[in-house]
This record gives C-alpha cells, structure tokens and sequence, in this order.
C-alpha cells in the first residue's frame, strides 16, 4: 500500500480528532490529487423527521453565501443524484442540465470543474464528498490515473468525518446510566411504566424518574422519540 492511502487511513484510528480536523486532511489530501476546493455533507439518520445536516467545504466565502441564499442545497442535481446513486457525477453541462442556472453560477464565481460521489448506509445515514477546481476540466485520462484514489477518499471521508461528527453530538448529551438504559429497553419492547416497575421491582415513580432523565439527556420531546434515538445512537439492542 502506497503512502497515500496510507496517510488517508491514518485519519481513520484518530478517535478524538474534530469534524474540522479530520476536514483539513481530507483538503490536504484532495489537493495532492489536483483539487483545491472541498465539499462534504453529511445527512444523519436521527432525529428521523428532519435529520441533522452537517455541510464542510473550503469554497470561496462568495460562493457559499450564493449558494445558500439560493436555496441549492435543494436543487443541485449532485446532491439529489448522490441521495440515490453512489456512482460518481462528473461536472458537465449534461450533469446540471436541471438546474443550468447553478452550473452558470458556479463557474462565475470560478470554479469550473468537478466530480462527486456519495457514500449511503442502510441505517439513513450518508455523505457526499466533491472534489473541484478553478482550472482546466478533468479529462478521461486523468479520471483515469486518479479515479481509484478519489474514490478512495469518498470512503475515508464518509468514514472517518461521519465518526467525528457522531461522536461530537454524543459528547453534548450526557450519558445514559445502566438503569436508564434498562428501562428505555423494556420500554422499547412496548412495556408500560407500570410493567417495567415490576419487571424491575422498583416504583412507578421511579421507573417515571428515570424516563424523565433520559429524554432529558437524549434531547427528545418523550420517550418514544428517546428510545429511536437510543436505538440509533447504538446504545440500545
């Protein structure tokens, strides 16, 4: 294995490294590859209503306010292409042919070539990494030469900033203990609280405390959405 890739898997046993960390290394890594701009966006599985979006990418600070006020997040045939495809999308005026105003909006604030790739899970979740510059557009011979190693960073950055990303957000909820766990279990197997205060030989009032203090910790309007967060975060069976 080349020292590229394993640089790129380096990011993958650094456990306490930020979404912003591990971000600047994948940018020093797609720049080794001839991109100088990056995009990642990250979809989580949970809350399952409206799920959490996290969006990193060093482009121009014109281009970003464009592109949000814009609405494209919504409309950008990418984005919608790598929600149901995990074949790579070459920029082209045939790729954007939906939406040509973005591609004319895009090349106007100078970035002219591109190429993306999604990486989706069974469990919601899921990642697009772009890769994209100023210069000349890429050619069949270059994707040839490079498109290993890009999809390869596809993989590492949906891996390793997915990781980073989950693990800040559990690091803002505070644990759950090994009784709340338990009454959120029974709770999930459809048990009332009155069952499990039984089941466990403890109060009602108790097994009320302890639900009370999970939803709390979870962040979740009641227990039902505490015991799907539970479920997604992997802390239940």
């Amino acid at each position: 294995m080349n020292s590229w890739h394993e640089d790129l898997l380096n990011l993958l046993v650094a456990p306490n490294a930020s979404p912003e960390d591990v971000f600047s290394n994948i940018e020093f890594a797609a720049l080794r590859l001839g991109f100088e701009h990056v995009a990642f966006g990250f979809q989580a599985s949970h809350p399952i209503t409206r799920p959490k979006v996290v969006l990193l990418n060093n482009y121009p600070c014109s281009w970003q306010e464009h592109y949000i006020r814009a609405g494209y997040l919504f409309t950008d045939p990418t984005v919608i292409h790598g929600k149901r495809n995990q074949n790579p999308l070459l920029w082209s005026d045939q790729a954007f042919a939906s939406n040509p105003k973005l591609w004319k909006d895009v090349q106007d604030h100078g970035i002219r070539a591109g190429w993306a790739q999604s990486s989706l899970e069974v469990n919601g979740c899921g990642s697009l990494l772009t890769l994209c510059r100023s210069s000349e557009p890429l050619t069949t011979e270059e994707l040839q030469a490079k498109e290993s190693q890009m999809r390869w960073l596809v993989q590492v950055a949906h891996v390793s900033l997915s990781r980073a990303i989950t693990v800040k957000d559990i690091r803002t909820l505070s644990p759950l203990t090994t009784r709340e766990r338990e009454v959120l279990q029974w709770t999930a197997d459809g048990k009332s609280a009155q069952d499990i205060a039984d089941i466990l030989t403890l109060s009602k009032s108790a097994v009320d405390f302890h639900l009370k203090n999970s939803i709390k910790k979870l962040n979740s309007p009641n227990k039902t959405a505490a015991v799907v967060r539970s479920i997604l975060m992997g802390w239940l069976r």
